[in-house]
């Protein structure tokens, strides 16, 4: 394969800043550059002319082997049939995917019904797990599932399991934990050492900042949840015998619409890791999965959220995340014993099929190096991320800063802003307050039939533990009226 460098801007005089603001001038036809400006709900003012800056190191710390097959293409498997569930994970992996996220749930109401060894192995027959990683998002029975995937890799030492136990992610949705919240951390964690020297490739932890985002908090607080999270996982697994806690930790965040901001926010991720583990005595490279934020996706117009996945798409991308999972665009409109139809999935791969082989995105060695707008967000949401991780600390650690409202008082504060701004028009949705359809017509979804199974117990010992709860929100939701299918 022929990997030659080429220098693109070679051939191009430099630009002196005045040139800059004549364009960006004649392009306002006479307004001042400062209606350029934009704050982030961070607080941090960005500037129309940001000052050059000098490219920074590569988004990901290991440039892509293959520049046609630049990132991990993850899908979602998450209907409750498991039959189907088969027959879906294995069109995605034979039509485009690299990978499944494989979503349990043995009631079937947000996953596939399988409650046991047994029934994940009936999901993932026929998967070569050496080849196609299967990452879990199985909640409360994180540990459970950990051991039924161990047990369907049967031993392999090249299977690169990505079990993905986020009990902390999992308590800051719910709000409440069966049974103490540190003893759920504690099971993972001595699982991830059962587990750790039969499969060496595997990450056991995700440290997700996503119940932030999705719950309308900012960058900034998504980053430093994230960074909290990562450090309370690397300490159980530490105290649990894991030789190589930092290594077996994946980051999660949310690529949003807003495609630059998605951008800086990876590349703030990997900055406040590397700081972080320097800090710890390591140097061990951030590995991050990066999923479309269900908070911008939209009911009324859901054709449109094929532009917002493609945003978020590219921005994860160029973003330097190693697995990109885009969610179906009708996700929003399933109702019960509804799920995303063929066509809904198919376009899931295929934005990033395209991102990847006609848009040739992996082509460019990190595309947004030396960017003076990219560099200045990426440095200031680390700040952010950093100060909040602060506050997370200073509260006591993640655990403390969850039960006492800290993260919540601060996710409420930036939601409501940002909801007042939709609401006043400041910000809009296009589909749904900007350009709504005359007339419209939702594509079709899947019927499934949710029948449950039996799952395991996942209390734990102590008390419940209780938190104010990071609510899902969906930023269309108030304006689409009445049910519109």
């Amino acid at each position: 394969m022929d990997t030659e460098t080429t220098p693109l801007a070679e051939d191009f005089p430099p630009a002196a800043r005045e040139d800059w603001e004549r364009a960006a001038l004649k392009a306002l036809k006479g307004e001042p550059l400062a209606r350029l400006r934009t704050r982030t709900a961070d607080g941090l003012v960005i500037e129309a002319l940001e000052p050059p800056a000098k490219a920074q190191p590569a988004a990901r710390a290991d440039a892509p082997a293959d520049p046609e097959r630049p990132w991990d293409l993850r899908t979602i498997v998450d209907g409750p049939e498991p039959a189907r569930a088969n027959a879906d994970l294995l069109h995605d992996l034979e039509n485009g995917a690299a990978s499944i996220l494989l979503a349990l749930d043995p009631s079937g109401a947000q996953g596939v019904a399988a409650g046991s060894a047994e029934d994940l192995g009936r999901v993932l027959e026929g998967v070569l797990l050496d080849l196609a990683p299967v990452a879990l998002d199985a909640g409360w029975m994180g540990p459970d599932a950990a051991n039924w995937l161990a047990e369907a890799a049967k031993g392999g030492p090249a299977a690169p399991l990505a079990v993905h136990m986020d009990p902390l992610g999992t308590w800051a949705r719910e709000g409440l934990s069966p049974g103490a919240i540190a003893a759920h951390v504690q099971a993972a964690a001595e699982t991830a050492a059962g587990h750790a020297a039969v499969y060496p490739k595997a990450t056991f932890f995700l440290a997700s900042g996503r119940p932030v985002h999705e719950a309308g908090g900012s960058e900034g607080w998504e980053l430093g949840f994230t960074a909290a999270a990562a450090l309370a996982y690397a300490r159980a697994m530490a105290a649990a015998g894991v030789n190589d806690p930092w290594a077996r930790i994946v980051l999660g965040l949310s690529a949003d619409v807003e495609h630059l901001t998605t951008i800086a926010k990876l590349r703030a991720a990997r900055m406040i890791w590397a700081k972080l583990t320097s800090a710890c005595g390591v140097r061990t490279p951030a590995r991050i999965e990066a999923r479309s934020s269900r908070r911008m996706l939209a009911k009324q117009d859901s054709w449109s959220n094929l532009l917002r996945l493609t945003a978020a798409g590219f921005g994860a991308a160029v973003g330097g995340a190693e697995a990109v999972v885009l969610e179906p665009f009708t996700a929003p409109l399933a109702g019960p014993g509804e799920r995303p139809s063929g066509l809904a999935r198919r376009q899931a791969r295929n934005i990033q099929l395209v991102l990847m082989e006609e848009a040739g995105l992996g082509r460019v060695a990190d595309a947004a190096g030396g960017s003076g707008y990219i560099e200045t967000l990426t440095d200031g949401l680390a700040r952010a991320g950093w100060a909040a991780l602060q506050g997370i600390e200073g509260a006591g650690g993640l655990e403390r800063a969850l039960e006492s409202g800290v993260v919540a008082g601060a996710v409420a504060q930036t939601r409501e802003a940002r909801r007042a701004a939709f609401a006043d028009g400041t910000l809009g949705l296009i589909g749904v307050t900007r350009f709504p359809p005359a007339h419209d017509e939702p594509p079709a979804m899947a019927e499934v039939s949710p029948a449950g199974t039996a799952g395991p117990e996942v209390r734990r010992p102590g008390a419940d533990s209780l938190c104010p709860p990071l609510t899902p929100v969906r930023w269309a939701e108030p304006f689409e009226g009445e049910e519109r299918r």
